[in-house]
């Protein structure tokens, strides 16, 4: 019987892998064991060919070649993770290799990173999925234990490669045609570009606003408590002309005001639903000022390292009803200080009460809501920022069960000589999952006497306020990815808006990076926690089609996305709309030319930069040699020079990683003789003409050994 190959999608969770599956052989690049190879991906290593793989005419950006859009969209290795592909490419072509299992992200993106790799490296053998929501032992060993056919997910992948070709397709060519028709380096995106346009519009709306005076009378009675004048309705206060506003105060005041209407309400109020992702980030960015990007990192690490939180890149907020004994052993496992204070009332009820608000199949998607895992935390050994993020989740967790906060309203009106007057209160009658949180100042209303139909109070004094209308608030990273994931709320149609519920601009997982690209490309910048528009950013928006920056473009891609997922919609049908949408954003940047005058620098013939490395490619002969932390490597690998010297490469002969200066002397000088190594068989010392190789990097000639003496 052959072995299976794992591939997981970073070393640290292949290593988690392995522990669960008994694989403790290490090797370069994996880990094996009996039955199992472990190996890894680190993150994406293929990506789509750029435009000049397709031909030499697109390394030069002209409005004329426009449209691009290949036949069939090709893949290609990225060239820093190059050598962990190839280790991957001979692991599955090994003979005992039977079949595959996928073991990247449960996600849209991890299906992509393996089907990317499985397809780029022709691989034919059969393949399986896992598909866990938490990285525990015991999740691993359950997930193993119920692996799926890879077939399943096809139409995940169908939908993740849409996403993926359709950005690309639209970023390149409305890139280069606005770029080229406005002489300026734009970036424009399918999905950064509307969102750019909801920050720019709250901006104008902002600036546009004109504010307008406005008073409102209050009657203040004998019991000292307060009723605010209305017109038609009681949420009808204000009064935008200064003399009515003075006749009605003059006109009340030393009177009396008849009790016409008592109304008495209790009101309940559910508690709020388990967390996704967008919501998590929307919380940590209002109650401690993190970044969406920030909070998706803090819970990755919590779920993947820490093994304290579930899948965090989800969008759904309900739990499956397989999950209620898991739910029960995470309430015991978390029932420790200082969360069993919480934990008590609930478990002295005997069962955790479930209900739809918790439990919902229909509502769960890819993965369930973020909860905890159920293992008992150590909280000393997180994180200041983990342990606040944390907190956020098991608190939720815990409020889920509470009883509804409940409260009685109680409204009354009054008659002022003539004039309508409302006076409201409420008391707490239940604290509920309120109990949890710290009470705001929706809980701190006015205490009400107890009256009736036709009761008289004396108004012993009247107040006047004047106010300003006041504009609506700029976007903060948590009101932007509400707006992000409620799309449809920014288009009149109905039906349209009806449709667009289970859409938005971009994943739970995917929006964070969305603001950090139209903070890097300087469409925006960050004032305190508000996300304020820069004129650059302004400017695009002006030029750009309505189509492209419209919700209802972006929702209806994002809603046909999710189609295929589910096994609606052909992707060709959905790609055959894009590349028709490509042509025209291609047609509409030509009419955008001189229509706003941009203060940047014009960009130059060519959008390379000129780098200064450690010395001339010896290959392609155009390039610098550069370093990253793992490799040196040409800075024409976009143009094909493969060229890259392993730091690692020589470790066998005692060199742990090759210096930065060695690089350099060689690319100087071609060669270095006397090079000291050591033979990796016997350990003894040697001498060796370090030379250029093509394939290799680095190769070693005429290795000699040194003469001991005695």
């Amino acid at each position: 019987m052959g072995k299976k190959l794992v591939l997981a999608e970073k070393p640290s969770v292949a290593r988690d892998i392995a522990k669960v599956l008994k694989c403790s052989s290490r090797k370069d690049g994996y880990i094996e064991g009996a039955n199992y190879v472990i190996t890894w991906a680190v993150g994406h290593l293929i990506t789509l060919a750029e435009p000049d793989d397709y031909d030499e005419k697109y390394k030069k950006w002209r409005y004329n070649e426009l449209p691009i859009i290949p036949n069939n969209i090709q893949l290609k290795p990225y060239p820093n993770t190059e050598k962990q592909l190839r280790i991957i490419d001979g692991l599955a072509k090994r003979e005992d290799i039977e079949s595959i299992i996928c073991a990247t992200d449960s996600g849209r993106e991890g299906e992509l990173i393996f089907r990317y790799i499985y397809d780029y490296i022709g691989c034919k053998k059969p393949f399986s999925r896992l598909w866990i929501s938490s990285m525990t032992d015991v999740a691993i060993t359950e997930g193993f234990n119920k692996l799926k056919d890879g077939k399943e997910y096809d139409n995940l992948f169908y939908s993740a490669k849409c996403r993926s070709e359709a950005d690309w397709l639209v970023g390149i060519n409305a890139t280069r045609a606005y770029t080229t028709s406005n002489n300026v380096l734009l970036s424009i995106g399918r999905v950064q570009t509307p969102t750019l346009a909801l920050i720019v519009n709250r901006h104008n709306e902002i600036n546009n606003f004109k504010p307008k005076d406005y008073f409102e009378v209050y009657a203040v009675f004998v019991d000292d408590f307060k009723a605010i004048w209305f017109n038609e309705k009681p949420s009808d206060t204000k009064i935008f002309d200064q003399k009515k506003a003075d006749e009605i105060a003059q006109k009340i005041k030393n009177k009396e005001g008849t009790v016409e209407e008592v109304n008495k309400k209790l009101k309940k109020m559910p508690p709020p639903l388990l967390y996704d992702l967008t919501e998590l980030q929307r919380d940590g960015n209002k109650k401690f000022g993190y970044t969406a990007k920030r909070v998706l990192t803090i819970a990755q690490d919590l779920y993947e390292k820490r093994k304290l939180l579930t899948y965090p890149r989800t969008d759904s907020r309900y739990l499956s009803d397989d999950m209620k004994n898991k739910v029960k052993s995470t309430m015991n496992k978390i029932n420790i200080p200082p969360y069993n204070k919480a934990i008590k009332p609930l478990l002295d009820k005997g069962n955790l009460k479930f209900n739809k608000r918790i439990i919902n199949n229909s509502k769960v998607t890819d993965h369930h809501a973020i909860i905890p895992t159920d293992v008992v935390p150590n909280l000393t050994t997180l994180t200041k920022d983990e342990l606040n993020i944390y907190n956020l989740v098991v608190k939720r967790f815990i409020a889920v069960f509470y009883d509804y906060y409940k409260y009685e309203t109680t409204e009354i009106i009054f008659d002022i000589e003539g004039e309508k007057f409302v006076s409201s209160g409420k008391v707490i009658v239940d604290k509920g999952w309120k109990a949890l949180y710290t009470a705001t100042k929706d809980d701190k209303e006015q205490i009400m006497p107890k009256l009736k139909k036709g009761d008289t109070r004396e108004v012993i004094d009247v107040e006047k306020l004047t106010k300003k209308t006041t504009p609506p608030k700029p976007y903060t990273e948590s009101s932007l990815l509400g707006a992000m994931e409620n799309a449809g709320r920014f288009t009149e149609d109905e039906a349209l808006k009806e449709q667009l519920k289970e859409s938005g601009f971009g994943t739970p997982a995917t929006r964070a990076g969305i603001i950090e690209r139209l903070i890097q490309v300087e469409y925006i910048k960050r004032k305190g926690k508000t996300l304020i528009p820069t004129k650059k950013g302004c400017q695009l928006i002006k030029i750009i089609p309505e189509e492209l920056k419209s919700p209802e473009t972006t929702g209806k891609w994002e809603k046909g996305l999710t189609s295929i997922n589910k096994g609606n919609m052909e992707s060709n049908r959905f790609m055959d709309s894009i590349k028709r949408f490509v042509v025209y954003l291609v047609n509409s940047a030509s009419k955008s030319k001189g229509k706003v005058k941009f203060e940047t620098k014009p960009i130059p013939e060519s959008k390379k930069k000129k780098v200064k490395g450690l010395g001339t490619c010896p290959i392609c002969k155009k390039g610098q040699i550069l370093e990253n932390t793992k490799s040196f490597y040409c800075s024409e690998w976009r143009n094909n020079c493969k060229y890259s010297i392993w730091k690692n490469s020589l470790e066998r002969y005692g060199k742990k990683a090759i210096e930065k200066d060695t690089i350099t002397k060689l690319l100087k000088d071609k060669k270095i003789s006397d090079f000291n190594v050591t033979l990796p068989q016997t350990g003894e010392k040697c001498v060796a003409t370090l030379e250029i190789n093509a394939n290799t990097g680095v190769e070693l000639k005429n290795i000699k050994r040194l003469e001991v003496k005695k």
